[in-house]
């Protein structure tokens, strides 16, 4: 998680490019290609449940894309280390609650998502 008193905020296109096509295929619901952007043994934490590894997360991908439809707008990012980001995105949708910023803790490995946590 980020600790927004080490963090340092970073413009949108200063974000490393595996965060930014992940986020481009995953708000259009593309869940191959958001899941070959993980390493083999990645974990995504969401909404309280732990997802290990590919296939895993690949359903997880699956349900997400399909449970509701939303927009999102990206509110902002910071870097809390060499391999640790933060991506925060307004979610607007048919979900309950309609409107909600969700904040993405991204873990790097070796060019790609080892560790992603999302929570409000």
């Amino acid at each position: 998680m980020t600790d927004s008193s080490s963090s340092t905020p970073v413009d949108r296109d200063r974000l490393p490019e595996v965060i930014r096509r992940y986020l481009a295929v995953h708000n259009a619901g593309e869940a191959s290609a958001s899941a070959a952007l993980m390493t083999p043994d990645a974990q995504v934490i969401d909404d309280g449940k732990t997802y290990d590894g590919l296939p895993a997360i690949e359903g997880w991908l699956d349900r997400a894309a399909s449970e509701y439809t939303y927009t999102t707008t990206y509110l902002g990012a910071a870097r809390s280390g060499p391999d640790r980001w933060t991506v925060t995105q307004r979610l607007d949708g048919d979900f309950p609650g309609g409107t909600v910023d969700l904040r993405y803790d991204f873990v790097l490995d070796g060019g790609l998502i080892s560790r992603l946590v999302i929570a409000p």
